[in-house]
């Protein structure tokens, strides 16, 4: 299924990807892999995939969830 409007997303994936990543990397987590559409990177040795545009989150060490601020609080140093 399509999403709604493509050209929204279009416009708005770019930006978010690097609001991501450099909320991600300023946490001192290393991208692994990166895609038009998903981050990667290794927290507690395993993967953990995160979607910016849906704000979707998964991984064997986390919580799945959605929301970029979700996923930090789960991932940040204490």
């Amino acid at each position: 299924m399509a999403r709604l409007n493509i050209e929204r997303q279009n416009e708005l994936e770019p930006q978010r990807m690097v609001h991501a990543r450099n909320q991600i990397t300023g946490l001192g987590y290393a991208i692994v892999r990166e895609s038009k559409t998903e981050l990667v990177f290794e927290f507690k040795g395993r993967e953990v995939h995160f979607f910016p545009y849906s704000g979707w989150h998964t991984g064997s060490t986390i919580k799945d969830g959605r929301g970029l601020s979700n996923l930090i609080n789960q991932i940040k140093p204490l």
